[in-house]
């Protein structure tokens, strides 16, 4: 189940008993009270009052302000590590309704260059993170490893040649300095690994998007589209980092990345 509907359905939940509790068991309980004896409280309207507030809080603010998410591969690499924990901004794209996730202010669009979390055309269920490379009506081309939106290929910096290691990679990549919208990124190219070619135009209301891991990445070069009702946020700033194959418990955090901001 959807964690916002879970806590939609708890705050429903806590709120009809609540209401119950005013409108029939506090004036029964009075009633029945004893003089001088104050009447008791059944244990789930006691938890009802405590929790409710604490429910109520954090369903706005994930419905209408940040929302965390946890990074589960390795396709934004080098911008994002697997085990980096996020924030996303919820109205950095416009104000949806919670549960029904229809917009209902309109803030700001998606640009080239944003890191964007969405819900899977293919499954709305689970949630991708991916770069915006096109936006609506935009020509987007990638052939022999090279990008170009409308016919203009996009500046690349070679960086540095690096051994990276993970569960699907292992060998050397090229990092490049990737250029968009004045706004700069560092992508991964693998030399091992063949990549097709694609040349197509970005349908209205619609986004195209890639992974900064070129080569690794699972995007709109194979199964198309980001429709702009799927988009879920923008995201920010990286508050915690969990490295699996460190040593101890506090080996395994990932501090230097934490408090790093998504660009």
């Amino acid at each position: 189940m959807d964690f916002e509907l879970a806590l939609f359905l708890a705050l429903v939940l806590a709120g009809l008993i609540m209401y119950w509790d005013r409108a029939f068991g506090r004036p029964r309980r009075l009633r029945q009270a004893k003089p001088g004896v104050s009447a008791r409280m059944p244990l789930i309207v006691e938890y009802s009052k405590a929790f409710f507030p604490v429910i109520l809080a954090v369903f706005l603010l994930r419905a209408f302000i940040v929302e965390p998410f946890r990074i589960p591969s390795g396709s934004m690499l080098p911008s994002l590590f697997i085990g980096d924990f996020i924030l996303v901004s919820k109205s950095s794209y416009g104000i949806k309704l919670p549960v029904l996730k229809r917009q209902i202010a309109p803030v700001g669009l998606p640009d080239r260059g944003d890191v964007m979390v969405f819900r899977f055309p293919k499954n709305p269920k689970t949630n991708f993170i991916k770069r915006v490379i096109g936006t609506p009506g935009d020509i987007v081309s990638y052939h022999n490893k090279r990008l170009s939106i409308n016919g203009n290929p996009l500046p690349l910096e070679e960086v540095e040649l690096v051994n990276w290691q993970t569960e699907d990679q292992d060998g050397r990549v090229q990092t490049f300095l990737e250029s968009v919208n004045e706004e700069s990124y560092t992508i991964m190219i693998d030399s091992q690994r063949s990549s097709g070619s694609i040349r197509v135009k970005v349908p209205e209301g619609h986004y195209f998007v890639m992974g900064d891991n070129r080569d690794h990445s699972n995007d709109s070069r194979y199964w198309g589209f980001v429709p702009e009702e799927f988009i879920v946020g923008k995201a920010f700033f990286i508050w915690f980092s969990w490295d699996s194959g460190g040593d101890g418990v506090l080996g395994k955090i990932n501090w230097s990345r934490i408090g790093s901001v998504i660009e």
